[in-house]
């Protein structure tokens, strides 16, 4: 911060607000307050060059002016408007100026210090300075000891002044900070919320999208038997097969409502009754078997599913291997097939499945690739886990 600045910054609001104030701290201002409007009014009771009710009215003159200047002075520099301010101040001075005059020694004496001493906590140092030096002057000037101990009392109040303007802005600086860690943990709470809706997201959308494209394979192929006239029993068997695939939809989605909420079943388990359900197909399992991240583990079950339900559209009667290896820091499924008939239906779908598999795997920090292999089509997926 440049020197000009040091000079001319006001403090922040949130040092000159109330925020943040211990409870004994703020029941500490009070006091200081209360002992100075004790001194005001019983200066206007007990000092005085008039008596009577003239002096209890000019008391209460004094009280009300100093007390209605502060609270503006108080307003105004919590608003940080500068001209109104210093008239504030001036008007200050002069209500200690009018006290002095009308024989209220005390309470002029009183005034004079606590403007200095709130100029100097609150307003700018380059027009804090002026103030207090006016309002430490008169006050040394009307007092009645020696000048060591007046100005032994002004450093004082000066010194002190200026601490509590530090201790105001490290206050300040508390409250700022503090701000902002809460804005950052609502935000950090924020972005995980959004998080936990993508990731719910593509649970539904995954388990849809695979039910509902295997389901549209057999109606599709019911749909071209129909059409070509086929025999009843053809027909049943691709309606029953779409049946199947909608029964089996509802317990995947039900599965990934269970994942959602933590209980998932193993990986290798759930690849086994993958592999029961289709023709030709077989699973093999390698490594030290474990728990996987909810993710992980997702994916692998995801990338298996997409990639038998393309085996069945482009590479009918085709046998298929599904080979999960739980490797070091990472589980590795590869799904290859022997290749197969192009199906009819090869046409069918989005054509989005690998590519949102290798999203997902990449969201992990992982990779899918999928390509042809010596004999039919290979999809390799590698997550961390």
């Amino acid at each position: 911060m440049t020197a000009e600045n040091t000079w001319t910054r006001w403090p922040s609001r949130e040092a000159l607000g109330g925020a943040g104030i211990t409870r004994p701290r703020r029941l500490l201002a009070w006091a200081v307050r209360a002992v100075a409007l004790g001194a005001l009014l019983w200066s206007a009771t007990t000092d005085g060059q008039v008596h009577g009710w003239t002096a209890a009215a000019a008391g209460a003159t004094v009280v009300a002016v100093t007390a209605l200047t502060a609270w503006g002075f108080y307003r105004t520099t919590l608003a940080h408007r500068l001209a109104p301010s210093l008239a504030l101040a001036v008007s200050l001075l002069a209500a200690g100026a009018f006290a002095h005059l009308t024989g209220f020694g005390t309470a002029a004496q009183v005034i004079w210090c606590a403007c200095g001493i709130g100029a100097l906590e609150r307003l700018p140092l380059a027009a804090a300075l002026p103030v207090t030096w006016a309002c430490f002057q008169a006050y040394a000037t009307v007092g009645d000891g020696p000048w060591p101990a007046a100005l032994a009392t002004t450093v004082g109040l000066a010194v002190g002044g200026y601490a509590l303007r530090l201790d105001a802005e490290a206050r300040g600086t508390a409250q700022r900070l503090l701000a902002q860690e809460r804005a950052a943990r609502a935000a950090e709470a924020e972005t995980a919320a959004l998080a936990e809706r993508a990731r719910i997201a593509r649970e539904i959308h995954d388990v849809l999208a695979h039910s509902l494209s295997a389901q549209m394979v057999h109606l599709e192929a019911a749909r071209l038997l129909i059409e070509r006239g086929a025999d009843r029993e053809q027909i049943l068997e691709r309606v029953v097969a779409a049946r199947g695939m909608a029964r089996d939809g509802l317990a995947e989605t039900r599965q990934a409502l269970s994942a959602l909420r933590g209980e998932l079943t193993p990986v290798e388990d759930f690849l086994k009754e993958l592999v029961d359900r289709t023709d030709g197909a077989d699973v093999v399992v390698t490594g030290e078997r474990r728990a996987l991240p909810a993710e992980a583990s997702q994916a692998v079950r995801r990338v298996a599913q997409e990639a038998l339900t393309n085996v069945g559209k482009h590479a009918q009667g085709a046998r298929v291997r599904i080979h999960l290896d739980y490797g070091p820091g990472q589980v590795a499924l590869q799904v290859r097939d022997s290749g197969g008939r192009r199906g009819e239906l090869a046409g069918t779908g989005s054509g989005y499945g690998l590519l949102g598999m290798r999203e997902r795997a990449e969201l992990l920090g992982g990779s899918l690739e999928a390509g042809p292999g010596e004999e039919g089509f290979v999809v390799t997926l590698k997550v961390p886990g």
